[in-house]
């Protein structure tokens, strides 16, 4: 049929998928550590000046990046180079952006630091901004080679552990006030090391490369409505620690930037097959197959919402017991967890379709990202002077609501094929461990937690195996795919 996956497209994902989720698990085992680590041995006002200075630096790398980091495999699929001197013409164009971006924050560190208060040395935390481009860059070139491995060593396993190992032990160092700071320093220095080592091995050096200012001109005229919805999409998952910024002390931002960091790791599931989805739409888009893009979509997103939907439920239903994990004076950010929480599943179904869209419609793309960025600046400046971080969370989740609505409208109609991922046996096993969940609330909070996460992960995955799952859907756990 037409709108099923090639038995080689769908072995291609489901090798991806698995090597990524993998990478998620491995991502999730130092990840929590690290929030466990720094909330309660640097506190909420350190952790909130941390989620600030790095929701900055991200910003200046998520630039300089100029879309690339999902344009790249467009580019190596055009076929008019080698793929190493595309890769070369992307690091390059990345690379001068990304050393304009650190300048700048040199400079001015104010951009960084609102307060104006800088530790020695602070200031240098500027210089990582090429470090992560470099990363993001090279990681990208290595996905369309379907080298998903390398992403899943870098980042899910050197760059979680080198933070969480490093803020551990400047915790208690005379450098203790910069601490985390140091320690996201030299985590993606450490992920900047091993990306860019297995890229040289994988396409070897540029020969005969050199960078041509019209040829480099043209790549980013071309990756400019990708660029621009990468920055959208990124600021939109950054307005609300911006404003509440603004709005709310250091101590509020910390305490909303953990609920955030534990809400994200169900968010991390829907990235995992990013570096996947992307090589493989493009793939079937150049080659005028769009049911195949179709299909790719519908695979993925299911698979995402069925990872998803039982680690939000797992987190949210149990909510206080997971933010007091962190200290006492966490436990009042379980209402906005869930709020997340929450907001993570409309963001699954808004990149999903996305990933789609910067393909086959990427102006629409980028004009439905911005409206959605507006909408969220609103609700944003009416709600959080009233409700603080509880009205940053709902500001987001409506306006990912919105926009996820827009883009899978959008990209069935580009595609000329359905692309809904939702599943009535997903609404079931949801709304059956949910019940399960909501039940045991009436359990002291210690028995809560340890009843509800493993009871609503296993009931939800064996109901929506059982009566959910086809044989496609399985091959993302099958050992061995022909």
């Amino acid at each position: 049929m037409a709108d099923r996956l090639h038995p080689a497209g769908s072995a291609a994902l489901a090798r991806g998928g698995r090597t990524n989720f993998a990478g998620f698990l491995l991502r999730l085992m130092a990840r929590f550590p690290f929030l466990l680590i720094a909330a309660r041995l640097y506190g909420a006002e350190d952790l909130g000046r941390f989620a600030y200075a790095t929701m900055v630096v991200e910003f200046a790398a998520q630039l300089a990046t100029l879309g690339l980091k999902r344009g790249v495999a467009a580019e190596m699929a055009r076929g008019d180079r080698p793929e190493v001197h595309a890769l070369a013409d992307a690091l390059a164009l990345a690379l001068l952006f990304a050393v304009a971006g650190a300048g700048l924050l040199l400079l001015f560190p104010v951009l960084m630091f609102p307060d104006g208060v800088l530790a020695p040395g602070e200031r240098w935390l500027a210089l990582i901004v090429p470090a992560i481009v470099l990363s993001e860059i090279t990681l990208a070139g290595l996905a369309f080679r379907h080298r998903i491995g390398v992403a899943v060593w870098a980042r899910s396993i050197i760059e979680p552990w080198v933070l969480t190992l490093a803020a551990t032990g400047l915790a208690f160092t005379a450098w203790n006030s910069a601490g985390l700071l140091i320690a996201f320093a030299l985590s993606l220095l450490a992920a900047a090391v091993a990306s860019v080592w297995p890229a040289v091995s994988t396409f070897g050096m540029p020969h005969g490369w050199r960078p041509d200012p019209l040829r480099l001109w043209g790549m980013m005229a071309r990756n400019l409505p990708l660029a621009g919805a990468d920055m959208v999409e990124w600021a939109t998952r950054r307005l609300d620690i911006f404003i509440l910024g603004r709005f709310a002390s250091a101590e509020v931002v910390g305490l909303y930037f953990v609920a955030q960091q534990v809400a994200t790791l169900a968010g991390k599931i829907r990235t995992s097959f990013d570096p996947i989805l992307a090589p493989m739409i493009s793939t079937a888009l150049k080659a005028g197959n769009r049911a195949e893009a179709a299909a790719h979509v519908r695979q993925v997103g299911f698979w995402v919402l069925a990872f998803q939907m039982p680690v939000v439920l797992a987190l949210g239903l149990p909510g206080e017991g997971v933010m007091g994990l962190f200290g006492p004076e966490f436990a009042a950010g379980a209402l906005i967890m869930a709020l997340l929480l929450t907001a993570e599943l409309a963001a699954a179904n808004s990149s999903i379709s996305e990933m789609g869209l910067i393909y086959a419609r990427p102006r629409s793309n980028l004009a439905i990202a911005m409206g959605g960025l507006a909408l969220q600046a609103v609700l944003s400046l009416l709600l959080v002077p009233r409700f603080a971080g509880e009205g940053a969370a709902l500001a987001l989740l409506l306006s990912l609501v919105a926009v996820a609505l827009a883009r899978q409208w959008v990209l069935g109609r580009a595609l000329g094929a359905p692309v809904g991922f939702w599943r009535w046996s997903l609404l079931g096993a949801g709304a059956i461990a949910f019940g399960f969940g909501f039940a045991a609330r009436a359990l002291p909070e210690v028995a809560q937690m340890l009843v509800t996460i493993p009871g609503v992960l296993l009931l939800f995955g064996f109901i929506l195996w059982r009566w959910g799952f086809g044989p496609e859907d399985r091959a993302l756990f099958a050992r061995r795919l022909g």
